[in-house]
């Protein structure tokens, strides 16, 4: 209990500014990539016919969130934004599950990991706005249906970015204070095993799906 939010952090000290990095968040998530990446070259090194349980599960990946992209966006689209869905699920859901392994954090339950993939999908779903309608009509949308409610649209969008990042972010962090929790008062007997399982498997796969497919639509919301 007394690690409850203690974080270890690396001052770097530069003329008129310091910059602050927490280190547990750093390390946990180039781990990982690392593990990520080390998967997608397992499950392509040798693609057979008959595939093997590594190219299944990739393929799995694949087929299915490619699926679900064209549904939401159309078939060209679907060709330049499924790879940015497949890997956002793929690295949400390697995050959340990585605090199943002891001594390891997940990089989600620290704020700046979610705000960070929220932002860029922000980026992301307007840019892809930009091109499909132009900016004239990108910025015409705000104005309607009356001119002055244009400061109202602006907000309800920043306001996206803080909900899609402080769902995830709660929820992980919200799992990981109650398994700490029970543990505490339990003192490790049966709870915490069942527990580890139902928050970093079962939440943390649903958090990984809902982060993933709210982007996907904000994304389908400004290109349509």
């Amino acid at each position: 209990m007394e690690d409850l939010g203690r974080i270890h952090q690396l001052l770097v000290h530069l003329p008129g500014y310091d910059m602050t990095f927490n280190l547990p968040t750093l390390v946990m998530t180039w781990l990982v990539i690392i593990s990520v990446l080390i998967f997608g070259y397992l499950a392509t090194r040798n693609r057979r016919l008959i595939p093997g349980p590594l190219q299944v599960v990739g393929e799995l990946f694949v087929h299915q969130f490619y699926t679900i992209t064209e549904d939401a966006l159309d078939k060209e689209l679907a060709k330049k934004y499924a790879p940015l869905i497949i890997s956002l699920f793929i690295f949400m859901v390697a995050s959340n599950w990585i605090g199943i392994i002891p001594h390891m954090e997940e990089p989600t339950k620290d704020l700046n990991t979610p705000l960070g993939l929220g932002i860029l999908g922000f980026f992301i779903a307007h840019s892809a706005g930009i091109r499909a309608k132009g900016f004239k009509n990108y910025l015409k949308a705000y104005v309607e249906p009356i001119f002055f409610i244009a400061p109202l649209n602006i907000i309800g969008e920043l306001a996206k970015v803080v909900s899609i990042s402080f769902r995830l972010f709660g929820n992980i962090m919200g799992g990981s204070i109650i398994i700490l929790v029970v543990t505490s008062l339990v003192f490790n007997l049966v709870l915490p095993p069942f527990l580890y399982l139902f928050f970093g498997l079962f939440v943390g796969a649903i958090q990984a799906f809902v982060f993933t497919m709210l982007t996907l639509v904000y994304i389908a919301v400004q290109v349509n």
